[in-house]
């Protein structure tokens, strides 16, 4: 029998012992070996912790656009998991929620790198003065911590569970130990194997362990991250290990638990509310056979509509077909292993001494396409407890598969009660149309619960579901759910992440942090700083500008202008016991002529203003005060390339506005704002195209230069470009546009990067798979075609500047788009040959 293999300290090993069976939950049918004998978990910790060196050092941009590689990897290769996941009894309903809900955590997390520094590390919150002087203060920086993250998963979502712990500490620049449940590790072993292979992540990013890891724990230091996702009996047995304890390790707990969804009194039957509560009850049952962390638990209803919920979930759950999930027809697959079902049944007997069986056979189940009797399959089971105030077995007893009990409520405050007495739970829901119980039963709930939903009508064609964790939110709860929390945005990524306090001068902290700190010192520019480029601006760069008057016609036609009539700009007899003494500019006209004072006119870097960030009057200003601007950059951003555009970036400028004419130092600022521009990135990439370029390049064209890849000849690569110029000329007009009109708009979008073109592309216009007849009679009369065609190119659009011509792939180009064709053309078949 095969074994499945952990990937350790760069390769693929099998353990050397006899290895334990993981089994097919539809079949029955062993599918591999989990063996993990004779690894040193020391020593993979270490190996992880040494390799982690270089996601640390990775900018967030760096490590998002690496996330976003990773998923759009993952993504293509999809069909491949769900076949594997079919044997984890899996429909394909379920298997969607695992699989591409895990890519999915990939993707959400990769669009963080915007709201972090363009660096390794973080800067959070504001910086604190310490000092009347403003020259002593202090920040909060968040950098990697140097050790592994630990993660120890459940069986139930083997994809999904890795990868939404894996998506957060990658972008925090750490890197990962998986180690898996067993019973669906041929899964995950599947998705690592594809993430291994595809050689986008660092090496040591990601380790996995496909079996048992009892010591893996022995070994971890202070500086790792040990986070468990599992039953809560297991969970406090690993948060009491000695080494945690010991070393201070940070252990995150996500523990099933007993969650609960309750109905309004004003959903009664007839109501959207209603069915939507009788739909989520249902779904959270059945999907993945109820083995979900945050599935519903217990159903707490109106004892007036106990009957109506009993009844209405006994017909949906009765709509639940079982069997091969293979099969379109099967809503309900398998458990994972028979040790689980019977694990359930004991659960359920356990209830049932105080509650009654109302839907569902513990015994009997019908399947299509599978043997019940091989397969570990089950029924919904619906238990009815009617005293849940006096027989607590259903508030403390969890049966991980298809089973919820409905109990009765007389009013809000005894639901919330009832609520509570779970100790604790990862998800709670409402469903009601009444905003103001929906807020009672938040507010006086949330103390107990992890996250709480409210189903209604509104939001019910766009709700994600009470069962369904999202990235940018918390995942955890309090009490038997562990305590912990997962996820959550930019707050679960610092997890990984050690938070320190700095002090120190605002130049200096400007220094450490990469962000300009108000009153730091300048770094005057040496050119207006809207003239360089965004790899060249620098924080602490800065401009001073001449001085501007304000008269009482700018604050008359400002107003005029934008309809801004508020009495201190316009009726300077009511200014009588307000803030202001006399006719006063409006604060959006100072920050305008302040913009009048920096803007650089001249066509430039700056490709746009991205917006307004902050801002603040400090002051008023009056007419016949005289401002003077000092702007300074305060923090870049970068930013991925969009649509048709240059690539660029965003840089946050701060503008101090001050008044020229104050005497005292406290009174001279009077406005400040952040305001952002989009600054066009170096073209470093290519090789610009002119005549001189290429007749040099030209120069060391040889008949026998070999072509780095291709088949291509020199003269054939030479009568191709001509080819493509006289296309770019209009003389060359007479074929068909390839490319599907709905592609057209990304594929042109391509020519606006700085990425080289495709190698080995067969352009639609030759031959496929063989060389065109060469034209021309040898290589020199090739290269004077080519600088003709080339003349002829640029002499029609000095003619004819507006207008398009076809492209065969790109479509209709203007003049700019063939000048970025020509340049990532010209750059491609002349590194081709080894010419730039």
């Amino acid at each position: 029998m095969q074994k499945l293999e952990s990937y350790i300290e760069g390769k693929w090993v099998a353990g050397s012992g006899e290895g334990v069976p993981m089994v097919d939950a539809v079949s029955g049918e062993t599918i591999a070996l989990s063996d993990t004998s004779g690894f040193d978990f020391e020593k993979v910790l270490q190996y992880g912790r040494k390799q982690g060196d270089t996601l640390r050092r990775m900018t967030f941009q760096e490590r998002g656009n690496m996330l976003k590689k990773l998923a759009l990897h993952l993504t293509k290769k999809k069909k491949q998991f769900y076949e594997i996941s079919y044997k984890t009894g899996a429909t394909k309903i379920d298997s969607w929620i695992d699989i591409e809900g895990g890519f999915g955590n990939l993707f959400a997390n990769a669009s963080l790198r915007k709201v972090f520094p363009n660096q390794a590390f973080d800067v959070e919150g504001d910086p604190i003065d310490l000092s009347r002087g403003g020259r002593f203060m202090a920040h909060h920086i968040l950098v990697p911590k140097e050790g592994v993250a630990v993660h120890i998963n459940a069986f139930n979502f083997p994809v999904w569970g890795m990868l939404e712990k894996c998506a957060v500490n990658w972008m925090a620049g750490m890197p990962a130990v998986v180690k898996p449940a067993t019973n669906t590790a041929f899964l995950t072993e599947a998705v690592v194997r594809e993430i291994i292979q595809s050689g986008i992540l660092p090496e040591g990013s990601l380790q996995l362990i496909s079996g048992s890891a009892r010591s893996i724990l022995d070994t971890v230091e202070s500086q790792d991250v040990v986070t468990f996702t599992g039953s809560a009996d297991t969970g406090r047995m690993l948060k009491s290990h000695k080494r945690l304890l010991q070393e201070s390790v940070p252990f995150n707990m996500e523990a099933d638990s007993l969650n609960a969804s309750i109905l309004g009194e004003d959903a009664v039957p007839g109501t959207p509310e209603f069915d939507l509560f009788i739909k989520e009850v249902r779904n959270e049952m059945t999907v993945k056979c109820g083995q979900k962390c945050t599935a519903i638990r217990r159903v707490i209803v109106p004892e007036k509509l106990v009957e109506d919920v009993q009844i209405a979930l006994g017909k949906a759950l009765s709509k639940v077909t079982i069997g091969d999930p293979r099969l379109k027809e099967v809503r309900m697959g398998a458990l994972v292993s028979k040790d689980q079902v019977q694990e359930v049944r004991e659960r359920v007997q356990d209830l049932s001494q105080t509650a009654s069986l109302v839907y569902g056979d513990l015994e009997h189940i019908e399947t299509i396409g599978a043997d019940a009797k091989k397969g570990a399959f089950m029924s919904p089971i619906l238990l009815r407890e009617d005293k849940p105030l006096q027989n607590l077995a259903v508030h403390d007893t969890e049966a991980f598969g298809p089973v919820s009990t409905i109990m009765p409520y007389k009013n809000l405050d005894e639901a919330i009660k009832l609520s509570k007495m779970g100790k604790g739970s990862l998800v709670s829901s409402i469903a009601t149309n009444d905003d103001q119980v929906a807020r009672d039963y938040t507010v006086k709930a949330a103390t107990h619960h992890g996250r709480i939903l409210v189903i209604n009508r509104e939001s019910a064609k766009q709700s994600t579901g009470h069962g369904s964790p999202l990235p940018m939110l918390v995942h955890g709860g309090p009490g038997r759910a562990g305590g912990g929390e997962e996820m959550g945005g930019k707050r679960g990524i610092k997890h990984y992440m050690q938070r320190c306090a700095i002090q120190g001068s605002p130049t200096t902290l400007t220094e450490i942090t990469g962000i300009y700190q108000p009153k730091a010192k300048y770094k005057e520019a040496e050119k207006h700083p809207f003239a360089y480029h965004w790899e060249d601006i620098k924080p602490g760069m800065s401009l001073k500008t001449h001085n501007r008057t304000l008269t009482d016609t700018d604050i008359v036609n400002f107003g005029n202008l934008t309809w801004d009539h508020f009495y201190a700009h316009t009726d300077i007899t009511s200014l009588d016991g307000s803030i202001f003494e006399q006719r006063t500019a409006h604060g959006y006209f100072i920050i305008s002529a302040a913009a009048g004072l920096f803007v650089y006119p001249n066509k430039g870097p700056v490709a746009a203003n991205y917006g307004l960030e902050e801002i603040r009057f400090l002051r008023p200003m009056y007419h016949n005060d005289t401002i003077q601007v000092r702007l300074t950059c305060k923090e870049k951003v970068d930013r991925d390339q969009k649509g048709k555009e240059l690539p660029s970036g965003i840089v946050k400028w701060y503008v101090e506005v001050f008044d020229v004419n104050a005497v005292e130092e406290e009174d001279k600022l009077v406005a400040i704002a952040t305001i952002l521009t989009m600054v066009q990135k170096k073209q470093n990439r290519f090789v610009e195209v002119n005549e001189n370029s290429i007749v040099s390049a030209l120069a060391k064209l040889k008949e026998d230069t070999p072509a780095a890849w291709g088949m291509m000849t020199p003269q054939h690569m030479l009568e191709h470009l001509e080819m493509s110029y006289r296309i770019a000329a209009g003389q060359i007009q007479d074929f068909e546009i390839v490319t599907p009109l709905e592609h057209i708009e990304k594929v042109q979008e391509t020519l606006w990067n700085y990425q080289p073109m495709p190698k080995n592309y067969d352009f639609p216009l030759l031959p496929k798979d063989k060389l065109a007849d060469l034209r021309h009679e040898n290589l020199d009369t090739a290269k004077k075609q080519l600088l003709e065609a080339r003349k002829a190119y640029l002499q029609f659009f000095r003619e004819n500047p507006n207008a398009t011509t076809k492209n065969a792939v790109f479509g209709e180009l203007s003049k700019f788009e063939w000048e970025l064709l020509e340049r990532k053309h010209i750059n491609h078949h002349f590194e081709q040959f080894g010419l730039w």
